[in-house]
Order: C-alpha cells, then structure tokens, then sequence
C-alpha cells in the first residue's frame, strides 16, 4: 500500500469493478490528482471482461485470460479496495451503504455495476434459471452448471432465453465447450439438445440482415431449435412454459434477457428509468444528483441511448476519469457523445466470428483472430502493469564497517512489510468513537461506558491475570479489514495460553489529515476491531490516537486464566504430533502484493485466514489435552517451534510436505520476493540439522516466513491426535495438519534442535 504525499482532501468511491471503472484506475494510475483519493467497492476481487466470456465458456481461454484482477489494479493506481458491496446510498449524509462493514462516505461518487436479471418477472425464473449476469459472479455459476452437465446421464437438453448477442453467442460457446467435454469422455455428444428462446421475433436484433442470417444458418446447423416471438412465462423443474403455451423441457436454463438495476437503487431517489437504470446527462453525471456520476450498463443516457454492450462502457472510461478529476478540482465536467456506430465482433464458439457495424458485415477465421488480438490488447492494460518501485532515497552507508551494517541500514528505511507524534483532536476522536459499540462485562467497573483516566477491572476469585500487546504497520488500505485483523492478531496470545479474553486498550497512528478523513479512518479501523473484539467476548476499555505518517493500529489486551490450565511453550513432551491449525505465507503474500506479484484471490485467500478467530481452535486443543501452544506470528513457523523446544528440553521434527501452505506462497517465495522481516527470521537456521541439504526445497522459506494473525501451533498426544484435526476441521479450520512430530532432546549428538523431512 502507498503512503499518501499529503492529506487527502476529496474522496471519489467507486461503486463496482466494470469496465468503465478500471480504466478510472488506470487513469488515475498514470496521472493521479493530489489530494484526492480513491475508493473502489466491489464484492469480487477478480472482475471479467464480458468480450472474452464467451471464448472462456468454449474454453479458448483460462481465467487470468479473461478477467482483471480488481486487487492489484487498485493497489497500481494508489486507490483503497474495500472488499465488499454496495446496498444502498445515503445522499444526504454522503454515504455508500455497504453489506457487512461500515458505510463509506464521498464526496464524489460513481458507479458502475452492470445490470442483474429481472428474473422475479418470470414465475420460477429466480429458483429454477441461472443468470448470466451480473457477470461479475457468472464464473462461480457456470462453473457449478458445467459440473453438472458433465455428470448427467442420458439426454441432456439445455434452454438459453434471450436470444441477443449475448444470448446466441453464449448458446454457441457452451455446445462448442459440452461437445468437446463429452466427447473427451467418450459420451455420446448427439445427446447434447440446445433450443433458444426470445419475445422477439427475430434473433439479434439490432443487428443487420445479414449477420441475423449467418447466425441463423449458424444455429441450424449446430441443431439448435429457436423459439421466437413469445416470452418464456413460466419456468419450473425441468421445464419452459411461453406465453403462447408451447412448452419445452430443459435440464439446465440459462436466463440472457430482461436485466435491470438493483433494487435497492429505488430508494436512494436518484433519476431512473422503467428498468432500474440510472438517468444520466452527457457528463455521466446522474439527472438529479451532480456528485454521483453513472456509466456502463447501468447508465442511461438519456440523449444518447445505445444497447447494453461493454464497448460503450469502456469507450466511457476516459470520459468519466477525466470529469471525476474535473469535479475533484473544482471544475465543470465536460460532455461525453458516444459513437452512433460500433464494431461488434461476435464469435460462434469455434474461433470463428462475425463482425458487424451498421449494414456492413464479414465473417470468418480471421475475423476471429483479429478480435482475440484487440481482446487480448485491451486486458494487457490491465494486466501488464509495472512492478511497484520502493519510494524514498537510501540512507548513505559511507560509516557502516562491514556489507552487513550497510544492508541493515538500507533495510530500515526501504519499503518495509506492514503486519507485524502529536495526539489526534480529541472531537475527532470523541465522535469516531462515540459510534462504536463495543461490549459491557460485569467485570469492567470502569471503561468505555464511563470513560476516566484508566480502565478499572475485576479479577475473579481463582483467575490469573494473562497480558499481551502487539502493534504493527497497515499492510492494506482498507481500515476496517486492517482493524480486524490487528484485534484478531493481539487477542491472538490470549487464546493460544488458553484464557479467555476480557479487555483491550487500543493505541493506534493514523496518517494527518483534515478532521472528517481523519475521523471516517478512525472509526473504520475501530469499527473492525471492536466487531472482532466483541465476537470475543473483549471489552474495549480505552485507547491511545495520534497522527504519524501511516496508519497502524495495536492493542494492550488482558485475559483470565485458570493458574493450572495454562497451555504454555513449555509444555512439548516426546512422542506427541505437532498440529497447525491454519496455513502460512502471508508474509511473502503481502510483500508480492505490494510489488503488484500477487494474484488479488491469493490476497482474499490471505485475508480470510487472518480474520478467523483461534479462540475455537484454542478451546478443542485445550479439550484435548494440549499443554504447549502458540500462535504462529512474527518470527515464522520454524521461530516459534524452536522457541516451544527450548523451555520443553526436546527436539521436534518439522515435516515440509505436510505444512499448509496459502494459495500464491509458494509461487512468490519461489520468485524471491520476501518479507522485510525474513533476513532476522532466517538467522535461526542454525537451529536446522543439515540445513544445507534442504536450503533448495521449495518450501524452505516459508517456514521462515513472518505471519500475521496466524494460527496455532500445538502438541498433541499421538492418540488423541486425529481425532482433535477432525473436530477442528468441523470447526472451521480446514487446513488444520499433523505436521511433525515431538522428538526426545539429543543429548549426545546433534545440538540443533528441528530435524526437516519431507
């Protein structure tokens, strides 16, 4: 993540990963506005570029091919990536209404979300049809409905209704695609029925005579049946009811048509249309509303209508960058006039397509060639993106007396891995937490609810007292998700020793700026932690703010113990198995992530592991008997486990094979990118035996490698061993592994303590 140059003054959010969204992105990328930041809302991290869906569907293409990875665009371009989606706006106070964190205020706004299946128009559409759109989740749909073609038995009949571009291109995608599929497995593909469905009486119809006929002959054929001039009225199990009272049976029914804007835009009283879509002026700024700006599928203009096609969406990107700077500068946004002609190049599953622009129209092989050169164009855009450099002069290292002093000194003021000044406004910071609701216990005499000088607890009679504290570094621009996970890493200790955890201070560094940006990062950031916190049943007590140069975020935390249930380091025995409950390499994730060498789906992988919560995996180990544990965090796998060896007098044997490793881990530690903090970890390979043997294996450096919020690494009875991994993976920890053994210590031989195999 960047660290801004200056304080943010304006904020634009953009609603939606769409086309015309990443070419925002990558405008501001190139040429970004002081001051100004940028906010991009968007559930999926991986966003699909609809000329390339089809080609994916006849498996022409994988899926790196034909999507844009949202997470790393936006890292590029500086911009904060709230993973998350929209419901609703609050015009009034300025705010993005969000499923599931805090609302996110803007100044300027702009949305670009596609259009959803108005499939509750149609009886049964919404239970018994898969829609295409939006496309942003159509892989996860296709995928599970390929799943299911392949495993039919007997006749399969598929009904695809809309009979667009859209629709005709898709139908001929998918018999190109379960063809070949049930050929390769030796089933019979004549059994493979595909009928098309559409109110209107002709197939494409905004296109020319001509193209119509080639893809009639087309779909001929190929033996797909057309059904035309009559809506589909009814969908149910298995079966297609029009309007004229055909009927048609179907296993699978993909639903092309009749899309339209969300719901949840009727109430936020901007200007729509009949079909949910947002009226918008040639600006693309909404009718009724001059800080929200519209484009793509879910923008109508209003003098310019035009079908939904991306190639409009994107050729709006420019436009929109260009008047969202313009707005954030005070000045008057410019018209935007879309072409009244347009390419469309329309392919027929088998490399082969079909242009079309006006009346003109031709066809062929080629054709096909020249739209997966300008396709795959447009995605290098995206996708070649430069390595991000580090930023800052390096220190001069004329004194240093040895390569190793001056190496330290570069290292301390390059770009450093997050994750491991004066005192904010006291109204910023009353107000910011003023909102937050963190939980009461009837052991907090003095806190939150009561604020004063320091917190007042009650230690229950037969309790010890269990005190931790840990801070680090923002490692992602999002505050909420960077509050979770830093709650999550501190209450981290608490669990790992087997106490239940009753209170947490906060101290936190949030980057200068003006009041309200400064409060709005505040209060998400705390917004995340107090949801972890109070998920622990912790109370917040108090807490610390002051201005730095970067956010960061840390917690003093107290936690209550039975004296003779302590799970501590010491407690390894020989002959018990090693278990690990989640997988490791955030680390070198987050370091490839900001060096723009992470896949944003490694990242959401990364993510996902650092928010669970060890308190569950804490209480099966400690039910099973466990007497030594520890949460697996800065100093790496192989750190803590020589750190529990050493008060336990034993040895220990470290399997590599089995350690779970996070998606992308491998791939970016093999490409040497590491964390900041991996030289100081990998100084402990002098506790490796013949640890040059293994210096090659591939996952070597991950076991160095510094986790945030990791899991819990614990000894178990070899006994009980298999049955604690099942309740745990019934628990939600589902990487959770025997991944070596306790060893007697080596009293005569070898002083090293881990022995690796694989």
């Amino acid at each position: 993540m960047r660290t801004p140059d200056q304080p943010v003054l304006r904020d634009i959010v953009l609603i939606g990963g769409g086309h015309s969204h990443v070419g925002v992105l990558k405008r501001f990328a190139m040429k970004p506005v002081p001051g100004v930041r940028l906010t991009l809302i968007c559930r999926d991290t991986h966003t699909p570029y609809s000329g390339m869906l089809p080609g994916y569907v006849a498996g022409h293409y994988s899926y790196d091919d034909v999507h844009i990875d949202l997470s790393r665009l936006a890292e590029f371009a500086g911009a904060r990536f709230y993973r998350s989606e929209a419901i609703g706006i609050d015009r009034n106070r300025k705010r993005v209404i969000c499923k599931g964190r805090p609302d996110v205020p803007y100044d300027i706004l702009s949305i670009n979300i596609g259009s959803s299946p108005r499939v509750n128009e149609v009886e049964g559409a919404s239970e018994f049809a898969v829609p295409v759109k939006p496309i942003t989740g159509f892989n996860n749909r296709w995928l599970a409905l390929l799943s299911r073609i392949e495993n039919h038995q007997g006749p399969l009949t598929v009904g695809v209704v809309g009979a667009g571009a859209g629709g005709v291109e898709l139908t001929l995608a998918m018999q190109y695609r379960l063809k070949n599929e049930l050929e390769k497995r030796g089933r019979d593909s004549d059994q493979l029925h595909f009928h098309l469905f559409d109110a209107a009486k002709e197939i494409l119809p905004t296109h020319n005579a001509k193209v119509r006929e080639i893809f009639r002959k087309t779909l001929s054929d190929r033996g797909v049946k057309l059904h035309l001039g009559s809506p589909v009225e009814k969908v149910s199990n298995r079966l297609l009811r029009t309007a004229s009272g055909e009927t048609q049976q179907a296993d699978e029914v993909l639903w092309v048509t009749r899309a339209g804007g969300p719901a949840w835009l009727q109430e936020t009283g901007l200007a729509l249309d009949d079909g949910l879509f947002l009226r918008v002026r040639d600006t693309l700024q909404v009718e009724n509303d001059d800080s929200i700006f519209a484009a793509g599928d879910i923008a109508n203009v209003v003098n310019h209508p035009r079908e939904k096609a991306g190639v409009f969406a994107v050729r709006q990107g420019p436009a929109l960058a260009d008047n969202l700077k313009r707005m954030a500068l005070g000045k008057a946004p410019k018209d935007f006039h879309p072409q009244k002609k347009w390419l469309a190049l329309i392919s027929t599953g088998d490399k082969y397509a079909v242009a079309s622009r006006g009346d003109m129209q031709f066809d062929g092989a080629l054709v096909w060639r020249w739209k997966d050169w300008i396709d795959r164009r447009f995605m290098e855009k995206f996708t070649d993106l430069p390595a991000m450099e580090e930023s800052g002069a390096l220190p001069d290292t004329a004194a240093a007396q040895n390569p190793k002093e001056a190496s330290q000194a570069i290292s301390a003021v390059a770009m450093r891995c997050g994750g491991c000044g004066a005192k904010v406004g006291s109204t910023v910071l009353s107000r910011a937490l003023g909102e937050l609701r963190p939980i009461d216990r009837d052991d907090i005499i003095i806190g939150l609810h009561a604020p004063d000088d320091a917190a007042v607890l009650r230690v229950p009679p037969g309790k010890a007292v269990v005190h931790t504290v840990d801070f680090f570094r923002a490692f992602i621009d999002d505050p909420y998700t960077f509050g979770r996970v830093a709650a999550n890493h501190a209450l981290g200790d608490v669990f790992a020793m087997g106490a239940e955890a009753q209170s947490a201070t906060a101290v936190a560094t949030v980057p200068y700026g003006i009041e309200s940006k400064v409060e709005d990062v505040v209060f998400q950031m705390m917004s995340g932690a107090v949801d972890v916190l109070n998920e622990a049943g912790c109370a917040l007590v108090g807490g610390h703010t002051g201005e730095g140069q970067e956010l960061a975020l840390g917690f003093a935390v107290n936690g209550l113990i039975d004296p003779d249930e302590v799970m501590s380091k010491g407690g390894l025995r020989a002959g018990d198995v090693l278990i690990l409950t989640k997988p490791i390499g955030t680390g070198t994730l987050f370091a490839a992530h900001a060096r723009l060498a992470a896949k944003g789906r490694w990242i959401d992988s990364a993510l996902a592991s650092m928010v669970q919560s060890n308190k569950a995996a804490a209480d099966c180990l400690r039910r099973s008997g466990s007497k030594a544990c520890t949460d697996v965090t800065g100093f790496g796998l192989l750190g803590h486990l020589v750190e529990m060896t050493r008060p336990s007098s034993v040895d220990a044997e470290l399997d590599l094979s089995a350690i779970p490793i996070l998606p992308g881990a491998e791939e970016t530690a093999a490409a040497g990118i590491l964390s900041s903090l991996q030289p100081a970890n990998i100084r402990l390979r002098r506790g490796i035996r013949d640890q040059e043997k293994w210096v090659n294996h591939p996952r070597y450096p991950l076991i160095f490698d510094p986790q945030t919020a990791g899991g819990l690494l614990a000894s178990i009875a070899a006994d009980k061993a298999e049955e604690c991994v099942r309740e745990l993976k019934a628990l939600g920890y589902p990487h959770t592994a025997i991944i070596g053994r306790v060893t007697p210590q080596d009293e005569s031989g070898s002083i090293e303590p881990i022995t690796l195999k694989e």
